[in-house]
């Protein structure tokens, strides 16, 4: 199929040509033609399938022949609410790119920067808003966001949205909007949390799934260290130098790990930035820039953040910390070798995370490719027999032991 076969307004096929595109990836093939026909939709499809496009194109469309040429006020017909400032700059700039033959206006608007500027344009009036949740809440409560003329809703990385603790501010956002708008849900898992969302703000929505989750696993090439958890850092530094690594993406579990890895490989003269909530927005947006533009070759990011950069194709993507939910080793390798160019994905995996890389293997179902032949390996203990759950490794030598049992623990870090 292409997207000449979509019956998009030739304003949109122009700007898509443009961009280089001529087929949809099959996100686009099955939600583009739903969105137009007014249907409520579920999407489930991870970053990389083009599920941006997915909706911002109908989107274009459905408002062009609305607003047409008119000269009439402005107002919001159509609010995307996004977790992260990323994401949020990243989908802006997808209305930009595929609306510039029209005379539609978008504004992104995040927290952690001044409210002035997005405020002016506000009062002019724009036809498409692209929010965190924060912000949208705190702007329509002084009064300078008005949602009763929304045509459609999209909440777009609702897991991650739930993760981030943003739930209640997502129903208060639903709550703002017309009964009779259209909604657009999109998910890159589709955990209970998320289903019961769904069937709370959506009406007969059509399900599109792409690529599922295990899949993306099979398309990598992906190695497996076991390593000292303390030996971790040289490991990095030795991989980097001895395999000669840039472009590299390296995920951290925790903000301040992050910090530390990029000091320990700056130390030995290796050009890293961490990018991760704590920073402004400025700051990630400069060390991104500088990623992008080969001045740094190591990025190292936690996974909230990294669900907002948009780069495309990272030869290597290295897991620091190994995540404790599967799902997330899947989204961290589908960085990796995107638009059918190969790609690596490195993990270290020390004692403690041994169950973590149990449950890794249960899902993706592929056998990783154990690299023994490094100078850093397990010191004993046997990583296949090796049974235990990852301690609590605080420094004061575990005094302060979590009351919750492990059984807990395990149930809970599946949820969303």
């Amino acid at each position: 199929m292409l997207f000449e076969d979509l019956s998009l307004s030739k304003s949109i096929q122009k700007a898509v040509f443009e961009e280089g595109y001529t087929e949809p990836t099959p996100i686009q093939e099955q939600s583009i033609p739903l969105v137009l026909s007014g249907r409520d939709l579920v999407g489930c499809a991870q970053t990389g399938t083009g599920k941006t496009a997915a909706f911002a194109i109908p989107i274009i469309h459905q408002l062009h022949r609305i607003v047409g040429s008119s000269k009439k006020a402005k107002v919001v017909r159509a609010l995307v609410v996004t977790p992260t400032r990323e994401l949020a700059v990243q989908i802006g700039q997808n209305f930009d790119t595929y609306a510039k033959y029209t005379n539609l206006t978008q504004l992104t608007i995040f927290g952690g920067v001044s409210q002035n500027p997005q405020v002016d344009t506000l009062r002019q009036g724009v036809d498409v808003l692209i929010a965190t949740p924060g912000r949208l809440l705190d702007l329509h409560k002084q009064g300078f966001i008005n949602l009763d003329h929304l045509h459609t809703l999209v909440l777009d990385e609702a897991d991650q949205m739930l993760d981030m603790g943003f739930v209640n501010d997502v129903k208060k956002i639903v709550k703002l909007t017309p009964k009779n708008r259209q909604t657009l849900l999109f998910s890159a898992t589709m955990p209970i949390a998320i289903r019961e969302l769904a069937e709370m703000f959506l009406t007969d929505p059509a399900t599109v799934t792409v690529s599922p989750v295990s899949s993306t696993a099979e398309k990598v090439e992906q190695r497996l260290y076991f390593v000292e958890k303390s030996e971790k850092r040289n490991l990095l530094y030795h991989l980097i130098k001895n395999e000669n690594l840039t472009d590299v993406l390296v995920f951290s579990r925790t903000k301040h790990g992050a910090d530390n890895v990029v000091k320990a490989l700056r130390k030995k003269g290796i050009p890293a930035e961490a990018i991760h909530g704590d920073k402004s927005q400025n700051a990630r947006q400069r060390v991104l820039d500088a990623f992008k533009n080969k001045e740094v070759g190591v990025l190292v990011a936690t996974d909230i953040a990294a669900r907002g950069i948009d780069i495309d194709q990272l030869p290597f993507v290295i897991n620091f910390d190994l995540p404790n939910i599967p799902e997330t080793y899947v989204h961290r390798i589908g960085r990796t070798g995107r638009a059918g160019n190969g790609g690596i994905a490195i993990s270290f995996c020390g004692k403690d995370e041994h169950p973590y890389w149990k449950d890794i293997q249960k899902l993706i179902k592929v056998d990783v490719k154990t690299i023994s032949d490094h100078p850093y390996p397990w010191q004993s203990g046997n990583p296949v027999t090796s049974n235990e759950k990852p301690k609590n490794s605080n420094r004061s030598g575990g005094a302060h032991k979590s009351r919750k049992s492990a059984n807990a623990k395990q149930n809970k870090k599946r949820w969303y």
